[in-house]
């Protein structure tokens, strides 16, 4: 596995595009890599002032594309990529990480008029509920953490057509999570970093890093 970063140049008319219509860093994120497309987990972070695409892939990505569509012009360090597989080792048994991940949190609304029918799924809007989601999904996803360990420090709703086609227009509520766990099932919680939690993931949701606390 390898996780990579590369530096967003919010000046840029195509970033900004990007920021409001995902799609299109979806599509960047995928001619990436040759071959097959599959889906990659990536999300965006303002760290320190500046704007970063974070970008989890089995395969090593080239980000030249990603760089000169959306970077700095003087693209001079603004894109690096380290391999995944040590830090994933780490995880252990009770080891305690310093965690931030973006997500969609929902429910599955049942239809009154029809039990048997597939439910509507609606976004948690609170942050009472958007932390419930979360709690609710700890011990399955293999780590714990309590109602004061983390909070929902960002939340924005994005709308956009799917494929530029606004007969088929998408609407999701990014929410981003901060705090810490502790882990209690490593084979669990490593599945989780690599493959997402919830929906949304081809648009930049449910990708979780983390930072070992000691």
């Amino acid at each position: 596995m390898y996780l990579s970063r590369v530096e967003l140049d919010l000046t840029r008319r195509a970033t900004m595009q990007a920021l409001v219509a995902p799609q299109k860093l979806h599509g960047a994120v995928e001619s990436a890599f040759e071959g097959e497309r599959r889906r990659r987990l990536w999300r965006l972070d303002r760290l320190g002032g500046k704007l970063y695409l974070l970008l989890l892939s089995e395969d090593q990505p080239d980000l030249t594309g990603i760089a000169a569509q959306f970077g700095p012009v003087a693209g001079v360090g603004i894109a690096e990529t380290r391999d995944y597989t040590p830090m994933l080792k780490r995880v252990t048994p009770g080891s305690v990480w310093q965690f931030r991940l973006t997500a969609n949190p929902t429910k599955s609304c049942p239809n009154p008029k029809d039990a048997a029918a597939r439910g509507t799924v609606r976004a948690h809007c609170t942050v009472e509920y958007q932390q419930q989601w979360l709690l609710q999904r700890a011990e399955k996803h293999g780590f714990a953490l309590t109602p004061d360990s983390f909070t929902v420090t960002a939340s924005r709703w994005l709308q956009f057509a799917k494929g530029g086609d606004r007969r088929h227009p998408v609407t999701l509520l990014s929410v981003t999570y901060e705090g810490v766990l502790e882990v209690t099932d490593p084979q669990a919680f490593c599945q989780l970093l690599t493959e997402g939690i919830g929906r949304g993931k081809a648009y930049g949701l449910g990708l979780m890093t983390v930072m070992h606390r000691g």
